[in-house]
């Protein structure tokens, strides 16, 4: 059946603008069931309504979406780049079912690794069936995917999921026949926990193809988008959100594996040993920098004490000492506040410091003691490239191998610093374009916006303000208060799990 078509509905797409902007699709029920982007709120939104739009439409998930659409809402921005952001972040928190849905489609591979099984196997799939399981991916290029589970299976040893590994009196297990010789060089008879290594091994290799792609969709995202390539762009959004959305929940088996603690437990020790550090590391903290293409620059620092996140000395920081893309000036303002800060305070340093980045972001971070005349703990960086660990000092940087129980550690930290620093990006990114609206209101410069701002403590504060309320604040008298109260409430608010921190 076509789309519902009351003259509420008519109206409403009748009074919306040829701007750019979000709308969210609601079903009779009030729940958000898609979320979409467009040029211009008119055009876009009127497409849905179109009369025999449906029944002319041959994919089923797109002509049961307009049947379900009940009532809409829209958040008009000042471009489309800016839609583009604000579609992606409403996506990703809401999850509508039809975002979900195209999302989701099969059509990409998952490799899936269930560690409840004695001898975990490397699957593939195209959907996530189960949250105890292990996956990698997605990947988009199937017959390279197949390529390299092979090569993986002779490299470490592993199991795909067409093996019959077969029990053996004394307890071992015999991964393969020998006629089929797949095992260069491992042996084909292990012990259970003897395998469980070798997939720990195999697990590490493959997250760090992940994340190889996950670079690559980045850069490719950010090129669409310059050249306003915005469908496209938008289409790399989803898959890194979905890559980025499976890499988070691939760290570790949830199952309990007795090698697994032992790891944890070795992984000071081994850094003491690869770094040449004096003791163990028991504290170490991260930094990291996010912008977006110089602007929204801000940086995360994160803590880890006994190999686990140390949340209440999280610190998150916005640049103060210049405007622009300056990545080595970023680090050496925040590197030289926090420690400044715990010199004055009398707290100790960490044992150990960690910069996300190679040689320039190591550099400026040891300019930063330098210039408060500290004496820097152990610092090194960790370049994402090949996971090499820089050194401040004349050292040759050390590339570890990935099963290193001491890399790992070093993994870990640096990408809950990435992703902290990410989501602070995002809420501000977030916070500029829910402000943006005043700049429609007339006669509202910036100076007088960014008073009423500071007044009020932000724009959801301001829109709950009544008329009297904000003619109270500087600069605006009655007259005007009463425009902008009317104004503000004639916009669509974000909703609640959308609002910054």
């Amino acid at each position: 059946m076509p789309a519902p078509e009351s003259p509420t509905l008519k109206e409403q797409v009748r009074r919306l603008p040829d701007r750019p902007g979000v709308y969210l699709m609601k079903d009779r029920l009030g729940r958000i069931i898609y979320v979409g982007k467009a040029k211009s709120l008119k055009k876009r939104v009127s497409s849905y309504f179109q009369r025999g739009r449906a029944r002319a439409i041959t994919q089923p998930k797109i002509r049961a979406l307009i049947s379900l659409i009940a009532s809409f809402a829209t958040i008009e921005v000042k471009s489309e780049p800016e839609a583009l952001l604000l579609e992606g972040k409403l996506i990703k928190q809401w999850r509508p079912r039809y975002n979900t849905d195209f999302t989701d489609d099969k059509r990409f591979l998952l490799v899936r690794v269930d560690p409840a099984e004695t001898l975990p196997r490397f699957r593939l799939t195209r959907i996530r069936k189960d949250e105890r399981s292990r996956y990698f991916g997605p990947f988009a290029h199937s017959g390279l995917l197949r390529k390299t589970l092979a090569q993986m299976r002779r490299r470490f040893g592993i199991l795909l999921a067409d093996a019959t590994p077969q029990p053996l009196p004394d307890g071992t297990w015999r991964l393969y026949d020998d006629v089929r010789q797949e095992l260069y060089g491992a042996g084909t008879v292990v012990t259970a926990e003897d395998y469980r290594r070798r997939v720990e091994e195999a697990c590490t290799f493959l997250d760090g193809k992940s994340r190889e792609w996950l670079a690559t969709l980045r850069q490719e995202m950010a090129a669409a988008a310059a050249q306003q390539a915005f469908e496209k762009a938008a289409g790399l959004r989803d898959l890194v959100f979905a890559l980025e959305k499976t890499l988070a929940k691939t760290r570790h088996f949830e199952r309990g594996d007795p090698s697994r603690p032992a790891a944890n437990r070795d992984a000071p020790a081994a850094l003491q040993q690869a770094l040449q550090l004096p003791a163990p590391p028991h504290t170490l903290e991260c930094f990291d920098i996010s912008h977006i293409s110089g602007t929204f620059v801000v940086a995360s620092l994160v803590r880890f004490t006994a190999g686990r996140p140390d949340k209440a000395h999280y610190r998150r920081f916005r640049i103060r000492s210049f405007v622009g893309n300056d990545d080595f000036r970023a680090m050496e303002e925040v590197v030289g506040r926090r420690y400044r800060r715990l010199a004055a305070e009398g707290k100790p340093f960490p044992d150990l410091i960690v910069i996300d980045g190679g040689r320039g972001q190591v550099g400026a971070a040891l300019k930063a003691f330098f210039a408060l005349n500290l004496n820097p703990p152990p610092l090194v960086g960790l370049a994402k490239r090949d996971e090499t660990i820089v050194f401040p000092d004349a050292r040759e940087p050390l590339r570890l191998g990935l099963a290193h129980p001491g890399l790992q550690l070093l993994q870990r930290l640096r990408d809950e610093a990435h992703r902290f620093a990410n989501t602070y990006n995002a809420d501000l990114r977030s916070q500029k374009i829910r402000e943006s609206v005043l700049d429609d209101f007339p006669g509202l410069g910036p100076v007088r916006r960014a008073a009423l701002l500071a007044h009020f403590g932000g724009l959801e504060k301001l829109r709950a303000a009544t008329a009297a309320e904000i003619a109270a604040a500087p600069g605006l008298g009655p007259k005007r208060a009463a425009e902008l109260c009317a104004f503000l409430a004639g916009q669509t608010p974000v909703p609640p799990s959308q609002r910054s921190a």
